[in-house]
Order: C-alpha cells, then structure tokens, then sequence
C-alpha cells in the first residue's frame, strides 16, 4: 500500500505552485481519499474513526477545563463544581470529559477485540498492533492520572493504592519501589503535590498518544487494511476508494456512536461515575470498598486474584504485555476467525471471560469472587499461550474465498482471474 500512487490533480494555479514545492494535499488526497480500502469492510472497522472523534474530543475539552482546573489539594473538588456552574458551558464540557473518557475506551475494546477475532494482529501487520498495544497503554495511564483530579474520595484512595503496588518491587531489588512511590507522590504520602503532579502528566500523555497514533495510521497505510476475509487486495476489484465510501460508512457508525454519546453527556452525566467520588477527599476515612474506573476493573480483578502483592502486580502488567506478542503466538494459517471453527469458540469464551472479569473486579475481595477471578485470569492467559499455538496447528480452517471480491458477490466474482483467486487461497498471508 506505501507505492500507492495519487490521483490528486491541483486545478488552480496557486494550488499547482503549492503542490510542487509542498504536496500536502496530495498527501492527504492519496492516504484519505483515494486510498484503495478493501469492499468488504464491516461496520467493526467503523471503531478507527470513532477513536480518532475521541481523541480529538478528549484533547479539546480536556484544555478548556484545564484553563479553568485548580490543581491543588485545597481547590481541585471545588474546582470541578466552578466549572460545572459557573463557566460557560462548562457542565457540558465537564460532561463530555468525563463520559468521553468512559466512551474512548468503549471503541478501544471493541478494536481490540475486533482485531483479535480477524487476525488485524498477523503478518505483515505486527508493528501495527504493537503500536496499538502502546497507545493502549498510554491511555490507561492518562486515564489513572485523570481519575485523581477531581480530588474526590475514590481519586484519592484510588491513586494511594494503586501506586503503593509499585511497591512490590521491593522484593525483587531493595528500595527501589518505596523509591517510585514517593517519587510518584512527592514525599512520603499522596498530597498536593502528588495531585500536581499528576495534573501535569495528564496534560502531557495525551499529546504522546497524538504521536502514537500518527505513526500507527501512518503503519496502517504501508500495509493497507486487514479485512473480514483476512485477503490481502489483489486486484482493483477488491477495493474501493476511502471517499466516498468508507467514509459514508465510517459516518453512519459515527452516528451511531454519537447517539450514545450524547445519551450519557446529557441525560446520565454522572451514571458511569462512582458516588464515593462526589465526597472531598479525606484521608482519615477509607471508603469500604476501593475500585477504580469501570474499564480498568478486569486487570483490578486480575491484581486481587493473586495473594502475593508482586505477583498481582506482574500478573496485572502481564495481562496487557502478551497482547504484543499476539502476531507469534497464533500460528494459524489464516487470519480470520470466520474461517477457524474451533478457534471462533474459544474466542468467544474470552470475550467472556473479559466482561466476567469486569464483574469481577467490581465485587468486594471475597468468595466466591476471587476464586472466580482466579479461573478467568487462568484462561485470560491460556488463550494467548495455550489454545492460540495449539489450535492454530491442529484447526482445518474453512475454504477460503479467492479474493476479496468473491467474499462480497460469491463465487465467480474473483477479479483477477483463476491465478489470482487460487493464489489467495493458497496463501492468504505472509509468513
């Protein structure tokens, strides 16, 4: 896909002029308008916008509140209530921050997951996924980092036992995790300057993800885009210009997202929230029952599953880790999971096993809970370690269409001939 040629043509004489000494626009006129894009994309591969509306919402209303955000332990509650009454709009920024946040992630594990189930994570795509795999994890460490300014007593109790797991390295070299964690603090217990600090960090993540993100659309259009069929295109009858329509599709999606969206912005601003946070921060008062953010709840569950602090801790870090190392540990022959039988089974048992994780995560540290949580986390890595080596080697996968075009019109629809058809079937990724 990086020898694709564009068809950008400047009409205007001071276009030309621009188009030879700066041809921006026709970069952009060749990787976002006329960019060949497999036809037979479905509405899963919508989530890539949606995530980019994200982002770039997060940044702009992020910006705005921190114009107005007093990041010091005496002010920052009531700094979030200025906000919300007195500025201008400011409830719905506010609004849109914080439930953006819960939507940002909504999209990034339905991307997850759909890149999991279609082999979007197979060659030649492997510096792709691992890029997301680090966008992914710069998220979840933006989204800690903003969880603790309201300065509330779930932000408060949230940030001092989550950094206090850094801790646990300890055991394996002295001193050197009491040393992360008042250095994450800023002296020896969460303060204001923790809050700052914090404040600070999460100004500038965002702005890492930015770069992360450019250099993983930019992997994206050197390799093109995975598909339903995992096909790679052959033929010009395999795709379609991104304009219109990818875009027109990539819109209704966006639509669809933007209902949601708005539905909690509006009408349950505060639904995904927890009510604890709503109390000042008191440091003498332990709330009964400390859980983070919704989607931080499976790795929690994975934490608490473990008795030993160091091993909770490696496991939980371990749990996003082997996601990276998904291109070598599948050693199926085709990409996608329609085509696998036995492997779409178990796919589903972890999709599973993830939401039971969440469930998990938000229940007390009790039985029947964590005995639960032990045989989730088990299979959670038993999926990348176990059944994605094994069942790669003893699985027959389903006949494969010939190209892309015959998966969307049916047989005989193969551009490119019987060579070509027979070639992707043959070999339907590069190895």
């Amino acid at each position: 896909m990086s020898n694709h040629d564009s068809s950008y043509q400047p009409t205007t004489r001071i276009g030309k002029w621009f188009d030879e000494r700066l041809p921006i626009m026709r970069l952009m006129h060749g990787q976002f308008v006329d960019f060949p894009t497999p036809r037979n994309l479905n509405y899963m591969w919508t989530f890539g916008g949606i995530l980019m509306f994200c982002l770039v919402a997060q940044l702009v209303t992020g910006i705005v509140l921190a114009m107005h955000y007093q990041a010091s332990a005496d002010d920052a509650f009531n700094a979030i209530d200025q906000i919300r009454r007195n500025v201008n709009y400011g409830w719905m920024i506010q609004a849109m921050h914080a439930v953006g946040a819960s939507m940002f992630f909504v999209a990034v594990y339905a991307h997850i997951f759909r890149g999991l189930y279609y082999g979007s994570y197979k060659a030649p795509r492997e510096i792709l996924w691992i890029l997301g795999v680090f966008i992914f994890l710069a998220m979840m460490a933006t989204a800690f980092m903003g969880y603790a300014l309201p300065w509330g007593q779930m932000s408060f109790w949230g940030v001092t036992v989550i950094t206090n797991l850094f801790s646990s390295l300890d055991q394996i070299i002295p001193g050197v995790g009491t040393a992360i964690v008042q250095w994450l603090w800023g002296g020896y217990s969460v303060s204001g300057t923790t809050l700052n600090r914090f404040f600070s960090l999460h100004y500038l993540l965002p702005f890492v993800i930015v770069g992360l993100v450019v250099l993983h659309v930019w992997a994206l259009h050197v390799t093109g885009q995975n598909n339903p069929a995992g096909l790679d295109i052959k033929t010009k009858s395999d795709s379609v210009p991104m304009y219109p329509y990818a875009v027109a599709k990539d819109a209704v999606g966006m639509f669809a997202f933007l209902l949601l969206f708005a539905w909690f912005v509006f009408y349950l601003p505060d639904y995904l929230g927890h009510s604890d946070n709503f109390n000042p921060a008191n440091p003498l008062v332990t709330p009964p029952h400390i859980v983070p953010e919704w989607y931080f709840l499976p790795f929690y569950a994975m934490l608490r599953a473990i008795p030993d602090k160091l091993g909770g801790v490696i496991v939980m870090f371990a749990s996003i880790a082997i996601l990276a190392f998904a291109p070598w540990l599948d050693t199926a022959r085709v990409r996608s999971a329609k085509y696998r039988p036995i492997f779409k089974w178990f796919f589903w048992l972890f999709v599973i096993a993830c939401c039971a994780l969440g469930y998990l995560g938000a229940m007390p540290a009790e039985e029947p809970y964590v005995t639960w949580a032990r045989i989730f986390t088990a299979y959670y890595f038993a999926f990348f370690l176990v059944i994605m080596p094994v069942v790669g080697i003893i699985e027959t996968p389903k006949p494969l269409p010939r190209s892309i075009a015959e998966d969307v019109l049916g047989a005989g629809a193969h551009g490119g001939g019987k060579g070509a058809g027979a070639a992707a079937a043959a070999s339907p990724e590069k190895r």
